[in-house]
Protein backbone atom coordinates (compact mmCIF):
# COMPACT_ATOMS: atom_id res chain seq x y z
CA UNK A 1 0.00 0.00 0.00
CA UNK A 2 1.03 3.60 -0.97
CA UNK A 3 2.25 5.77 2.04
CA UNK A 4 0.44 9.27 2.06
CA UNK A 5 3.66 10.91 0.75
CA UNK A 6 4.05 8.31 -2.46
CA UNK A 7 2.05 10.31 -5.02
CA UNK A 8 1.95 9.60 -9.16
CA UNK A 9 3.89 11.96 -11.30
CA UNK A 10 1.53 14.51 -12.07
CA UNK A 11 0.54 14.84 -8.78
CA UNK A 12 4.10 15.58 -7.81
CA UNK A 13 4.00 17.83 -10.44
CA UNK A 14 1.45 19.77 -8.89
CA UNK A 15 3.12 19.41 -5.56
CA UNK A 16 6.14 21.13 -6.84
CA UNK A 17 4.40 23.86 -9.06
CA UNK A 18 2.46 24.36 -5.33
CA UNK A 19 5.89 24.79 -3.09
CA UNK A 20 7.29 26.74 -5.92
CA UNK A 21 4.07 29.50 -5.51
CA UNK A 22 4.83 29.40 -1.64
CA UNK A 23 8.59 30.41 -2.79
CA UNK A 24 9.93 27.09 -1.63
CA UNK A 25 12.37 26.64 -4.68
CA UNK A 26 14.71 24.23 -3.07
CA UNK A 27 12.17 22.26 -1.57
CA UNK A 28 10.38 21.72 -4.93
CA UNK A 29 13.64 21.14 -6.60
CA UNK A 30 14.76 18.41 -3.73
CA UNK A 31 11.37 17.11 -3.24
CA UNK A 32 11.53 13.78 -6.12
CA UNK A 33 14.94 13.21 -4.42
CA UNK A 34 14.17 13.26 -0.50
CA UNK A 35 10.50 10.87 -1.63
CA UNK A 36 12.60 8.46 -3.35
CA UNK A 37 15.10 8.52 -0.18
CA UNK A 38 11.91 8.08 2.50
CA UNK A 39 10.78 5.32 0.58
CA UNK A 40 13.81 3.88 0.06
CA UNK A 41 14.63 4.07 3.73
CA UNK A 42 10.72 3.83 4.69
CA UNK A 43 10.81 7.37 6.72
CA UNK A 44 7.43 8.16 8.15
CA UNK A 45 5.68 10.91 6.91
CA UNK A 46 6.41 13.17 9.82
CA UNK A 47 10.62 12.96 8.94
CA UNK A 48 9.56 13.39 5.49
CA UNK A 49 8.62 16.32 6.17
CA UNK A 50 10.97 17.37 8.31
CA UNK A 51 13.74 16.70 5.48
CA UNK A 52 12.12 18.92 3.16
CA UNK A 53 11.69 22.01 5.50
CA UNK A 54 15.43 21.24 6.83
CA UNK A 55 16.67 21.28 3.11
CA UNK A 56 14.70 24.28 2.26
CA UNK A 57 15.73 26.28 5.80
CA UNK A 58 19.48 25.30 5.02
CA UNK A 59 18.85 27.14 1.32
CA UNK A 60 17.47 30.28 2.73
CA UNK A 61 20.37 30.37 5.51
CA UNK A 62 22.64 30.24 2.57
CA UNK A 63 21.28 32.66 0.24
CA UNK A 64 20.67 35.46 3.60
CA UNK A 65 24.32 34.70 4.14
CA UNK A 66 25.33 35.31 0.64
CA UNK A 67 23.66 38.91 1.02
CA UNK A 68 24.92 39.51 4.49
CA UNK A 69 28.43 38.80 3.21
CA UNK A 70 27.84 41.03 -0.07
CA UNK A 71 26.46 43.98 1.97
CA UNK A 72 29.66 43.53 4.12
CA UNK A 73 32.29 44.42 1.47
CA UNK A 74 34.93 42.47 2.87
CA UNK A 75 37.35 41.97 0.33
CA UNK A 76 37.87 38.41 1.38
CA UNK A 77 36.48 36.09 3.21
CA UNK A 78 38.67 35.28 6.47
CA UNK A 79 38.03 32.59 9.29
CA UNK A 80 39.08 31.77 12.41
CA UNK A 81 40.19 28.11 11.24
CA UNK A 82 42.87 29.48 9.11
CA UNK A 83 44.54 31.80 11.20
CA UNK A 84 47.41 30.10 13.17
CA UNK A 85 47.70 30.73 16.55
CA UNK A 86 51.42 29.62 16.85
CA UNK A 87 52.76 32.33 14.78
CA UNK A 88 52.01 35.44 17.26
CA UNK A 89 54.55 35.65 20.28
CA UNK A 90 51.71 36.68 22.34
CA UNK A 91 48.07 36.27 21.85
CA UNK A 92 45.27 35.65 23.98
CA UNK A 93 43.82 32.61 22.24
CA UNK A 94 41.10 32.05 24.85
CA UNK A 95 39.80 35.74 24.72
CA UNK A 96 39.70 35.48 21.13
CA UNK A 97 38.03 31.84 20.52
CA UNK A 98 35.37 33.47 23.35
CA UNK A 99 34.62 36.65 21.11
CA UNK A 100 32.93 33.87 18.44
CA UNK A 101 30.25 33.58 20.49
CA UNK A 102 29.14 36.77 19.80
CA UNK A 103 27.93 37.98 23.01
CA UNK A 104 29.76 40.89 22.58
CA UNK A 105 26.97 42.06 20.24
CA UNK A 106 24.44 41.58 22.49
CA UNK A 107 26.36 43.95 25.08
CA UNK A 108 27.27 46.35 22.59
CA UNK A 109 30.64 46.21 23.38
CA UNK A 110 33.99 47.59 21.16
CA UNK A 111 36.68 44.84 19.99
CA UNK A 112 39.60 46.41 19.60
CA UNK A 113 43.05 44.29 17.21
CA UNK A 114 46.36 46.41 18.54
CA UNK A 115 49.47 44.91 17.26
CA UNK A 116 51.90 45.16 14.47
CA UNK A 117 51.49 45.54 10.80
CA UNK A 118 51.13 41.88 9.65
CA UNK A 119 50.24 39.87 12.65
CA UNK A 120 46.40 38.78 11.16
CA UNK A 121 44.37 41.65 13.13
CA UNK A 122 42.16 42.53 10.16
CA UNK A 123 42.05 38.52 9.35
CA UNK A 124 40.33 37.69 12.44
CA UNK A 125 38.27 41.10 12.55
CA UNK A 126 36.46 39.66 8.77
CA UNK A 127 36.56 36.78 10.92
CA UNK A 128 34.41 37.78 13.51
CA UNK A 129 32.52 39.66 10.35
CA UNK A 130 31.90 36.28 8.38
CA UNK A 131 30.56 34.88 11.78
CA UNK A 132 27.79 37.56 12.87
CA UNK A 133 26.95 37.53 9.21
CA UNK A 134 26.67 33.64 9.49
CA UNK A 135 24.05 34.26 12.38
CA UNK A 136 22.02 37.23 9.97
CA UNK A 137 23.67 40.19 11.50
CA UNK A 138 24.45 42.93 9.30
CA UNK A 139 27.72 43.87 9.04
CA UNK A 140 29.88 46.62 7.13
CA UNK A 141 33.85 46.06 6.52
CA UNK A 142 35.91 49.32 6.26
CA UNK A 143 39.15 51.10 6.10
CA UNK A 144 38.66 54.26 8.39
CA UNK A 145 40.65 56.52 6.13
CA UNK A 146 37.63 55.27 3.57
CA UNK A 147 34.93 56.54 6.03
CA UNK A 148 36.45 59.76 6.36
CA UNK A 149 37.28 60.20 2.75
CA UNK A 150 33.43 59.27 2.19
CA UNK A 151 32.24 61.66 5.50
CA UNK A 152 34.48 64.29 3.63
CA UNK A 153 32.41 63.83 0.38
CA UNK A 154 29.25 63.75 2.03
CA UNK A 155 29.86 67.49 3.43
CA UNK A 156 30.40 68.92 0.26
CA UNK A 157 27.21 67.74 -1.12
CA UNK A 158 24.94 68.31 2.20
CA UNK A 159 24.44 64.74 2.95
CA UNK A 160 26.99 63.86 5.89
CA UNK A 161 23.64 62.87 7.91
CA UNK A 162 22.71 60.32 5.54
CA UNK A 163 26.05 59.11 5.07
CA UNK A 164 26.96 58.93 8.68
CA UNK A 165 23.75 56.72 9.02
CA UNK A 166 25.36 53.95 6.78
CA UNK A 167 27.68 53.40 9.38
CA UNK A 168 26.15 53.71 12.49
CA UNK A 169 23.15 51.66 10.94
CA UNK A 170 24.68 48.02 10.85
CA UNK A 171 24.28 45.59 13.72
CA UNK A 172 28.52 45.15 13.34
CA UNK A 173 30.99 47.95 11.65
CA UNK A 174 34.47 46.90 11.20
CA UNK A 175 37.14 49.52 11.04
CA UNK A 176 40.22 48.68 10.02
CA UNK A 177 43.45 50.39 10.09
CA UNK A 178 42.59 52.92 12.30
CA UNK A 179 45.41 54.98 12.89
CA UNK A 180 47.85 54.22 10.04
CA UNK A 181 47.75 57.59 9.01
CA UNK A 182 47.54 61.05 10.64
CA UNK A 183 44.45 62.58 10.20
CA UNK A 184 44.50 66.94 9.92
CA UNK A 185 41.71 68.55 12.24
CA UNK A 186 38.79 68.45 9.84
CA UNK A 187 39.00 64.72 9.24
CA UNK A 188 39.90 64.11 13.08
CA UNK A 189 36.91 65.77 13.66
CA UNK A 190 34.56 63.55 11.35
CA UNK A 191 35.70 60.50 12.94
CA UNK A 192 35.34 61.70 16.20
CA UNK A 193 31.52 62.04 15.16
CA UNK A 194 31.41 58.45 13.86
CA UNK A 195 32.79 57.13 17.22
CA UNK A 196 30.78 59.41 18.89
CA UNK A 197 27.68 58.65 16.86
CA UNK A 198 28.40 55.21 16.98
CA UNK A 199 28.65 55.20 20.77
CA UNK A 200 25.27 57.01 21.13
CA UNK A 201 23.39 56.08 18.85
CA UNK A 202 24.75 52.66 17.24
CA UNK A 203 22.49 49.70 18.12
CA UNK A 204 25.16 46.93 17.49
CA UNK A 205 29.41 47.00 18.14
CA UNK A 206 31.96 48.13 16.46
CA UNK A 207 35.29 46.38 16.00
CA UNK A 208 38.78 48.11 15.21
CA UNK A 209 42.02 47.70 14.31
CA UNK A 210 44.79 49.81 15.43
CA UNK A 211 48.54 49.84 15.04
CA UNK A 212 48.98 52.16 18.05
CA UNK A 213 48.19 52.01 21.64
CA UNK A 214 46.03 53.96 22.80
CA UNK A 215 48.14 56.35 24.62
CA UNK A 216 49.93 57.24 20.78
CA UNK A 217 46.52 57.63 19.88
CA UNK A 218 47.37 61.60 19.74
CA UNK A 219 49.33 61.21 16.86
CA UNK A 220 46.33 60.29 14.78
CA UNK A 221 43.91 62.89 15.46
CA UNK A 222 47.26 65.85 16.38
CA UNK A 223 44.83 66.73 19.12
CA UNK A 224 45.34 64.99 22.79
CA UNK A 225 42.01 66.18 24.18
CA UNK A 226 39.84 64.88 20.85
CA UNK A 227 42.26 61.43 21.18
CA UNK A 228 41.27 61.12 24.70
CA UNK A 229 37.15 61.78 23.99
CA UNK A 230 37.48 58.75 21.32
CA UNK A 231 39.67 56.50 23.73
CA UNK A 232 37.09 57.22 26.59
CA UNK A 233 33.42 55.77 24.84
CA UNK A 234 35.86 53.34 22.41
CA UNK A 235 37.21 51.55 26.23
CA UNK A 236 33.50 52.52 27.70
CA UNK A 237 32.60 49.37 26.82
CA UNK A 238 35.56 47.62 25.14
CA UNK A 239 37.71 43.71 24.72
CA UNK A 240 41.22 44.22 24.17
CA UNK A 241 43.14 41.73 21.74
CA UNK A 242 46.85 42.91 22.14
CA UNK A 243 49.06 40.73 19.41
CA UNK A 244 52.68 40.81 19.55
CA UNK A 245 55.48 38.91 17.09
CA UNK A 246 57.03 39.00 13.61
CA UNK A 247 54.67 40.04 10.57
CA UNK A 248 53.29 36.81 8.75
CA UNK A 249 54.63 38.76 5.78
CA UNK A 250 58.20 39.16 6.39
CA UNK A 251 57.89 35.56 6.20
CA UNK A 252 56.43 35.63 3.07
CA UNK A 253 52.96 34.33 4.60
CA UNK A 254 49.81 35.92 3.81
CA UNK A 255 47.16 36.29 6.61
CA UNK A 256 44.83 38.91 5.81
Amino acid sequence: MAKKWQVIDQEQKTLEEKLKVLYLFNAAERYPILAKHADKNNLANEKFLELLVDEELAAKHQRILKKRVWEAKFPAISTLDQYDFTHPQRINKKLVLSLFDLQFMAKREWIVFMGNSGLGKTHLAKALGYEACNKGYRVLFTKTAHVIHALQAAQSDHTQEKELKRFTRPDLLILDETGFLPLDQGQANLLFQLISDRYEYGQGSTIVTTNLAFKNWGRIFNDSVLAQAVVDRITHRCQVVKIEGDSYRSKGMNIE
